[in-house]
């Protein structure tokens, strides 16, 4: 454990919160006296579950499947003749399908 007065503690503040981060104990004194204490953050412990979504998620029998031409070709940039690019009077453009 490190004690640092509060002079030093605002001059190499970065320092001592890089020490405590890294699991060091800082006791910061004022006039000699211990007035505070720097510890490193406790990380609250994750506990997961194995099958907490069973039953509320729903893939699709064909979500692997591959996508068809129309679609490669939009992802792409090469549009087909199945989509249509509209711009309004605003300016703001979109695609639909036909």
């Amino acid at each position: 454990m490190q004690t640092v007065n509060i002079h030093d503690a605002k001059t190499n503040f970065s320092k001592l919160v890089d020490a405590a981060s890294g699991g060091e104990e800082i006791v910061i004194a004022k006039a000699g006296k211990p007035a505070a204490r720097l510890v490193p953050m406790e990380r609250p412990k994750v506990t997961r579950r194995f099958g907490g979504l069973k039953g509320k998620v729903r893939i699709a029998d064909d979500f692997d499947a591959p996508f068809s031409d129309n679609v490669i070709a939009a992802f792409e940039g090469r549009l087909c003749a199945c989509f249509s690019i509209h711009t309004s009077t605003s300016g703001r453009s979109w695609m639909t399908a036909s």
